[in-house]
């Protein structure tokens, strides 16, 4: 009997997640799983990212039941996806769950196990695990939300233990799907292919799906609607205005849109180190104004200076871990150290690309103080040329324009940084600081 659609897909996109490092959003929008009907899509989808957010729980459970501790990729896979189902999924029948599981087993070429994997599912099946009290500390939230412990443990330390709790809770629920239209119309075209939209919570030019597959219209395919956090919206618009823009590590092109929409009589170029993603970012951005470059932005070719620069540097991604969970279990402590050098050569590089009288703005989806404060304080001790302005007046321009709808601005500061955080923000972890060259 042939296993399901949707955990056959489930099966393949978690394979290569754990084989390949790829990215299960990523994978999920890849043109062969457009073909699932969009019931099947939607399965996957629940199950893939349901997995990779519980994925340390997951491994705890099923280790009550084997005193095996390494298993094959596929067994191991296998044994998630079941687990998952029967214990988070009440709309999965159980037998359904163990039933596929041990099928994905034999399909994969792994016939040995499958009587492992019958039997492993049928212990977790029979004893369903307790729901344990509410944790108090950074350890605790960490064991009950399925994080690594010293990410919580540095997230206490940041912000505080009500914070840290209220950024693991946000990682693990589904997240709003924020949209960046490119005209109004685009919302009338939408509504008439079954997507239903409300209003962003964080800006007034950004929408939610309320309902309805956005990937699947026609407006998605061609670029006019894309699927973009509203904090990552916001983060170009801090930049102002400007004649000649420079973007710093342009892809995937999101805050490139941004920008171009924002400066339409503007020259702006966009830069990317990858040639792979400089190709999608050309396809991606259709504006004219917008020239892509492949380069090294620690190494540009001469040319004249920029009014307005954007430097969103490769970064940890943790304020990200609702889209993208895998994350948390790739990342060690240790690589931290790596970004933040590698950031403070981006930034130093793209200072020196700013005209007097000019602005830049750094930016990560990163939590960690390393890759945020540090590396500005440390550019702007080796710079006399540079002085830091507070975001509060870009944030309250933005307010009194109606562009920013969330009331209470104050709360996005942290200092003179813009700092939003999972949780306590309707959007991902985001950081911005905003320099102006004198």
């Amino acid at each position: 009997m042939p296993v399901s659609p949707a955990r056959a897909a489930a099966f393949e996109i978690l394979l290569r997640v754990e084989r390949e490092d790829a990215y299960a959003s990523e994978l999920l929008l890849a043109p062969r799983w457009g073909k699932l009907s969009r019931e099947d899509h939607g399965l996957a989808t629940v199950i893939v990212m349901g997995v990779l957010r519980w994925q340390v729980k997951l491994d705890q459970l099923l280790g009550q039941w084997t005193t095996k501790r390494k298993f094959d990729p596929e067994v191991r896979v296998a044994l998630r996806m079941g687990a998952y189902q029967i214990t988070l999924l009440d709309r999965i029948p159980t037998r359904a769950a163990i039933f596929e599981s041990v099928e994905l087993v034999k399909q994969a070429r792994k016939r040995s196990a499958t009587g492992f994997v019958n039997a492993v599912l049928r212990k977790v099946a029979a004893k369903p695990a307790r729901p344990s009290p509410p944790a108090k500390t950074a350890k605790g939230i960490a064991a009950q939300t399925a994080h690594p412990a010293w990410l919580v443990e540095r997230w206490e330390k940041a912000y505080g233990l009500e914070a840290a709790q209220a950024i693991c809770a946000a990682d693990q629920e589904v997240p709003a799907t924020a949209v960046r239209l490119q005209d109004l119309a685009c919302a009338y075209e939408l509504q008439a292919e079954g997507v239903t939209l409300q209003p962003g919570a964080l800006l007034g030019a950004a929408c939610r799906v309320l309902q309805g597959d956005l990937t699947r219209t026609a407006a998605f395919r061609e670029g006019r609607a894309g699927i973009q956090d509203e904090a990552s919206q916001l983060v170009p618009l801090l930049l102002g205005e400007g004649q000649r823009i420079l973007d710093c590590c342009a892809a995937p092109g999101g805050k490139t849109i941004v920008l171009a929409a924002r400066n339409q009589q503007a020259q702006i170029v966009a830069v990317e180190l990858h040639a792979h993603r400089a190709r999608t970012l050309r396809q991606r951005v259709t504006a004219t104004n917008v020239e892509v470059i492949t380069a090294d932005v620690r190494s540009l070719p001469p040319q004249p200076p920029f009014d307005r620069v954007l430097v969103d540097v490769p970064c940890s991604g943790t304020g990200t871990l609702a889209h993208h969970p895998e994350i948390k279990w790739r990342l060690a402590e240790d690589d931290l150290h790596d970004f933040r050098r590698r950031q403070a050569e981006i930034l130093q590089a793209a200072m020196s690309q700013v005209t007097r009288g000019g602005r830049l703005l750094y930016s990560t989806c990163s939590l960690e103080p390393e890759e945020n404060e540090a590396v500005v304080e440390q550019a702007l001790m080796g710079s006399r040329e540079f002085s830091l302005l507070p975001l509060e007046q870009e944030l309250a321009r933005l307010r009194e324009a109606g562009e920013l709808v969330w009331r209470d601005t104050a709360s996005l500061l942290r200092g003179a940084y813009l700092r939003t955080l999972p949780g306590v923000h309707p959007c991902d972890g985001f950081f911005a600081a905003l320099l102006e060259r004198r």
